[in-house]
């Protein structure tokens, strides 16, 4: 090893030796600085590696404990509360949101179901009024001014990404239905019982393991500006109101607030563990936590279109089930097109897929500019399936 190159610690089976070359590939050749990698096989990790960085001056080494912010790969455990409390009888995903949110009825909201929150085709992509950072930390305001607008499209219709919405959508259900935020009841009916070390919103006591994020070199601000100009209303709703980043990201406020789509903070192995669930069809360490039939459930399709904020970043058509997005014909999580998972913005990833027994979770700390597909993210997966 040259005194460049980063030095990788962890376990990794000899059968999975390419995804290890490709984790040690990335800080080599992708500009990886802080990263870990997990991957489960029939339930047993089969690949527990981390290395790099936690900070941007590179005086803290990445470890085996190490937090960071995962974005919407946090809409995976998101979506799982929804599903825990559907497979106990307590929510009817074809019921109307207003059921159990009779606030949500407003702006003739009334016949938009909870799939439509699940699936991203609610309408409700982007608070129309501009929304701040401090306010999206403020959950009563937030989930008020949702159930109070008008969707941007008709629901149901089509897909279109709700990348800071969703959690406060699917959240307040949650939240209505079990009188419990979504990260306390998390903590509560799976993290904690399983020692799953993932948290939607920090604990003070653990922020000093949490990693810094940081951007990788962006287009100029002329340049964004142009870019932001080009999107309808709906997906710079979504997009852009509020804007955050690596700098928002890596507050106190943001690491401390119930964001449930964008500020879950874990290691690659507990992503693994939480996508592991689904993938071990409700099975996680020997212990149910979903029937087979709610597991299986996650991946209902809802209908492949082209989504309306996240359009312009594919080719083609994707689809998106009852909370995580297929594969499909765009690979994202391996060739099986059943397989499925989430993406979080810069570059991480949870993926499940039951057919091969295997999860994957990949965290890092460089954020590429990539919403979804990060190409590091993306060597890490042919790695795994290539060794199948």
């Amino acid at each position: 090893m040259t005194e460049h190159e980063t030095q990788v610690h962890g376990d990794c089976d000899p059968r999975f030796a390419a995804v290890r070359t490709a984790f040690e590939a990335n800080f080599r050749e992708r500009g990886e600085l802080g990263a870990a990698v997990t991957v489960t096989l029939d339930g047993r990790t089969v690949v527990d590696l981390w290395g790099g960085w936690a900070d941007a001056a590179r005086e803290r080494p990445w470890e085996r404990d190490t937090l960071v912010n995962v974005w919407s790969t946090s809409k995976g455990p998101t979506a799982l509360c929804a599903h825990l409390l559907a497979d106990r009888g307590l929510l009817d995903f074809d019921a109307p949101v207003a059921v159990y949110w009779p606030e949500f009825a407003a702006a003739g909201k009334e016949q938009i179901l909870v799939r439509h929150l699940l699936s991203h085709r609610a309408g409700l992509s982007g608070l129309r009024e501009p929304h701040t950072l401090q306010q999206l930390c403020d959950w009563e305001l937030t989930t008020r001014r949702l159930a109070a607008m008008e969707p941007w499209w008709a629901p149901g219709t089509q897909s279109g990404y709700h990348a800071l919405t969703y959690g406060f959508l699917v959240g307040e259900v949650v939240r209505r239905v079990s009188g419990m935020l979504p990260g306390a009841f998390l903590e509560r009916e799976v993290t904690g019982p399983l020692g799953i070390d993932f948290a939607i919103g920090l604990p003070e006591k653990d922020s000093g393991r949490a990693a810094e994020l940081v951007h990788s070199p962006s287009a100029s601000s002329s340049e964004q500006a142009a870019v932001f100009g080009q999107l309808a209303p709906a997906a710079l709703a979504a997009l852009a109101n509020p804007v955050v980043g690596a700098a928002q990201a890596n507050s106190p406020e943001w690491r401390a607030a119930e964001i449930p789509a964008a500020n879950g903070h874990g290691t690659a192995r507990a992503v693994a563990a939480l996508y592991g669930i689904f993938a071990g069809r409700g099975s996680y360490d020997g212990r149910r936590v979903l029937s087979p039939e709610a597991a299986e459930r996650v991946r209902e399709g809802q209908g492949s279109c082209r989504d309306l904020v996240l359009g312009a970043g594919f080719d083609g058509e994707t689809e998106v089930g009852l909370g995580l997005w297929l594969s499909g014909a765009n690979g994202s999580y391996g060739p099986n097109p059943r397989a499925f998972g989430h993406d979080g913005f810069g570059g991480s990833c949870g993926l499940a897929d039951p057919e091969a027994g295997v999860s994957l979770g990949y965290v890092m700390n460089r954020m590429g500019p990539h919403i979804a597909d990060d190409p590091r993210k993306m060597e890490l997966v042919d790695a795994l399936y290539s060794a199948l």
